[in-house]
């Protein structure tokens, strides 16, 4: 498991899903970004970033508008201190061209964090979601290798066309799973848990925001769940983050 060293006031954010069609929220999270570039000394952003991603060469060629000015915000925020992309499950495409191009690391998660606040388990989430046995065979078709050298090699339109699709079959179909199903599994957070040696676990994807008490092996454990972001169709607006630094770990709300 990779292991990733980060001293000082170290943010965490995940699931902005930014898009053509999200301004507002692309507003505040380029609000949140100055913020960062000013008050934190790193920031991690673990999974669903944009809202789908059909591959690197679309942002690096010929940008549309609202993901060229995002990719200038984040460049920006890269400048000022250490970035680090990790995957979702809408942005898994996402590869070191991009990192590169935005002068950002690419974190493979999940990893352990050492942080001033103590060694913590940072991953996206959806990997912790295995009573919903339809996405979690999805997930491991989509990930295969050969599978995304195929997809990266047809035709860009071609490649939106199947994600338009893919999109709108995945709403239809969240809809006819309960809310239980599409958390995250207890046992599969202890599992994970263990195998990193953490008594802390942060992670996105359910857009459930809290903090849970834990009990693992007879000790103490804690799981941070970060916000989703939406400021432009859904009320009340919502999105946040995670501070972590000497002082513990803190759960931030816009």
């Amino acid at each position: 498991m990779n292991k990733l060293a980060l001293r000082g006031a170290v943010w965490v954010a995940s699931d902005i899903h930014l898009g053509e069609a999200v301004p507002q929220t692309a507003r505040a999270f380029y609000d949140f970004l100055d913020r960062a570039r000013q008050q934190a000394d790193a920031l991690v952003l673990c999974g669903d970033l944009f809202d789908a991603w059909i591959g690197d060469d679309h942002a690096l060629r010929h940008p549309p508008a609202w993901l060229a000015a995002a990719l200038g915000e984040l460049a920006a925020t890269a400048r000022a201190i250490p970035l680090w992309l990790a995957r979702g499950n809408r942005d898994f495409l996402m590869g070191r061209a991009l990192a590169d191009a935005l002068g950002a690391r690419l974190l493979d998660a999940p990893a352990i964090l050492d942080t001033d606040a103590g060694p913590i388990l940072l991953a996206h989430g959806d990997e912790f979601c295995t009573d919903d046995l339809a996405y979690q065979r999805f997930r491991r078709i989509v990930r295969t290798p050969w599978v995304q050298h195929v997809f990266l090699a047809l035709p860009l339109g071609l490649r939106r066309a199947i994600a338009a699709r893919a999109r709108a079959r995945s709403r239809l179909a969240r809809r006819a799973k309960s809310m239980a199903i599409m958390d995250v599994n207890p046992a599969a957070v202890a599992q994970a848990l263990r195998a990193a040696g953490c008594s802390t676990l942060i992670h996105g994807h359910t857009h459930r925001p809290a903090i849970h008490d834990l009990e693992l092996d007879g000790r103490a454990a804690r799981r941070f769940v970060l916000p989703d972001w939406e400021f432009d169709q859904d009320a009340p607006h919502r999105g946040g983050w995670i501070e972590i630094d000497a002082a513990g770990i803190r759960l931030q709300r816009m």
